[in-house]
């Protein structure tokens, strides 16, 4: 992907352009990847289920784990956790666990283990589909769950990746990188349209000092922000170039608009692309 950034470079690197994008770059047409549906069933090699942690029986609080087609018992894989975005109808989100997309397209549903894990509402009796919910139930929840499915299902502890979509971005290290704890299980994230401190949103320590803050708890490892070609892309190139003072190691790339557009969504690896394939290979690259 170009030249590489220290980590105390400027984190700002843009390998695709706008003016520079052609028909050549994605093909258009049908996904060739759909992400399986969740279900009820037991966990096995291909399938992703609906899990409820026994700290949340009762309620509608859950997850959903994919377990790769090549997955056997006894093995061990790396771990891709996701967190979604807002329900937001114009770009299909729901904010449901089960509807996440955006881990799967980086994985392509093999030689990963696929978490999405949920948000949870105030009150504990379910996810929460816009925005944070009760955050500390959140954060904590991810602190009892991640240990546990690695533990059961052959998850490499020190293989386990964040990324997110949209609010999910943000969570990336709102959520991800709230304390060093829960910072400390991660091998690097992927942010997708969006990133904390990027802008007020409204809600607690949403500023740059306090994002800042957070994003001192990566200590280095990666980082890969992607946005589509419009202001999201602007806002991650300034946040690079003002607020990145001594930045992890993160690339941006954008994908570009007009006839290989990919719109505010999770989805936009489910279609053969130029920028699947980079996006693929920064990760296979650093596992």
């Amino acid at each position: 992907m170009g030249r590489r950034i220290t980590t105390l470079a400027i984190a700002a690197l843009l390998v695709a352009h706008l003016a520079g994008a052609s028909e050549g770059d994605a093909i258009p047409g049908e996904p060739d990847l759909v992400t399986p549906e969740m279900t009820g069933g037991t966990p096995a090699a291909g399938c992703r289920v609906r899990q409820q942690a026994p700290e949340y029986e009762g309620t509608g609080v859950y997850h959903a784990l994919y377990l790769p087609i090549d997955w056997k018992p006894g093995g061990t894989y790396p771990v891709m956790v996701e967190y979604t975005g807002n329900r937001h109808p114009a770009s299909g989100s729901t904010g449901e666990v089960k509807d996440a997309n955006l881990g799967y397209g980086l994985t392509g549903g093999k030689g990963f283990i696929w978490v999405s894990m949920p948000y949870i509402e105030k009150g504990g009796k379910r996810n929460a589909l816009q925005w944070w919910g009760d955050r500390q139930a959140t954060i904590d929840y991810g602190k009892v769950n991640l240990p546990r499915i690695c533990r059961e299902f052959g998850g490499d502890p020190k293989q386990v990746w964040l990324c997110g979509f949209s609010r999910g971005a943000i969570a990336t290290s709102y959520i991800g990188l709230a304390d060093d704890e829960i910072a400390g299980f991660w091998k690097g994230l992927i942010a997708h349209d969006h990133f904390d401190g990027e802008r007020l949103w409204g809600y607690p320590e949403d500023d740059r000092e306090s994002a800042l803050k957070r994003l001192a708890r990566i200590k280095g490892r990666p980082v890969l922000v992607t946005g589509i070609g419009n202001d999201f892309l602007r806002e991650h190139l300034e946040m690079a170039d003002f607020t990145f003072l001594k930045p992890p190691v993160a690339e941006i790339f954008e994908i570009p608009e007009g006839k290989v557009v990919h719109p505010h969504t999770d989805r936009w690896m489910h279609r053969q692309s130029r920028w699947r394939r980079e996006a693929r290979e920064w990760l296979a690259a650093r596992e």
